[in-house]
């Protein structure tokens, strides 16, 4: 497909971001909304953070070029004409989405992916029953997307393998990591992670153990700062000589009774760990761990020179 139409349906922040990330790739982009107000705020903001990109050095072409791909409407089959791929970014409401994506199955070419940015709403609640659900599914962003490059892809089970590899292809072309969710998992892996580190940030705030403002630093000056360069797992291999296998020798207890404490009983049982280890150790051989440990200080010595110059909110 090389020269992919897209469209956004709902103008809120999330539609915002959207927008930006099509246009931004250099497609057109239709927006629709049912409030014209919403429309001509949408407008206003847009051409606010393009700016603001612009001035940080993150666009190859002018706002006002940007701006040119982007048009507005209030008739949702306007907006849908021609639509290669329908990105739904409307109330998180199971019955909502659901009329509004039996709507757009009707309005749209047989083929068009029909995309909605929902952060808990699986696929199959809200379009198992619709016509042609096999282009239906879940593409939870980061926020704000055109910052945040990664999306999680969660199909349901009648969702095409077609239409998954078409979904992500045309993420690709547009600056997005395309990450593939399996099974549904209720918040998906987004906002799982951020909700296991959430209730237990709560529990040790309630505990006494440490004020919310410093487990905030806890996690912008340590671990969200190394995360950034690697994550978990590639954390777990890096941190001990002998990759995941060793780390969970050394800390695979303690961390079973920290999660005993909060009432959950999920051990890492060896299959699990050998899965782990595999897959890690495909990108971050043992055999090269000095060099790889190395590659990460220097990037979190860089890291470190460009938060010198970060105003934090």
């Amino acid at each position: 497909m090389s020269d992919p139409k897209f469209s956004v349906i709902g103008s809120g922040s999330i539609g915002i971001g959207w927008a930006i990330v099509f246009a931004r790739a250099g497609y057109q982009v239709k927006v629709f909304d049912i409030e014209e107000a919403a429309l001509r705020n949408f407008e206003i903001q847009v051409k606010a953070r393009l700016e603001l990109l612009a001035e940080n050095d993150l666009l190859t072409q002018s706002p006002k070029e940007i701006l040119a791909r982007i048009d507005t409407t209030l008739d949702l089959s306007e907006a849908l004409v021609d639509a290669d791929y329908v990105q739904e970014c409307g109330p998180e409401n199971v019955e909502v989405k659901r009329e509004l994506f039996t709507k757009l199955a009707g309005l749209t070419k047989p083929d068009a992916i029909l995309a909605s940015s929902s952060s808990a709403l699986r696929p199959s609640e809200f379009a198992s029953d619709i016509s042609s659900n096999e282009r239906c599914l879940v593409v939870h962003p980061g926020n704000p997307p055109y910052l945040i490059a990664i999306a999680e892809v969660v199909p349901a089970k009648f969702t095409s393998d077609a239409a998954i590899n078409t979904c992500t292809q045309l993420l690709t072309k547009v600056g997005i990591i395309p990450i593939r969710v399996n099974n549904e998992p209720q918040g998906f892996v987004f906002n799982r992670l951020q909700g296991a580190i959430l209730r237990e940030a709560y529990c040790l705030v309630r505990d006494g153990v440490i004020s919310p403002t410093d487990l905030d630093l806890i996690v912008t000056e340590g671990l969200g700062k190394r995360w950034s360069i690697v994550g978990p797992f590639a954390t777990s291999a890096l941190n001990v000589r002998g990759g995941i296998r060793a780390h969970v020798a050394r800390m695979g207890k303690s961390y079973f009774e920290m999660g005993k404490e909060r009432g959950q009983n999920d051990p890492w049982d060896q299959e699990l760990v050998e899965r782990v280890a595999s897959d890690i150790e495909n990108k971050l051989p043992d055999a090269q761990w000095e060099k790889n440990t190395e590659k990460r200080d220097l990037a979190l010595m860089k890291l470190n020179k460009l938060f010198e110059r970060i105003v934090k909110p």
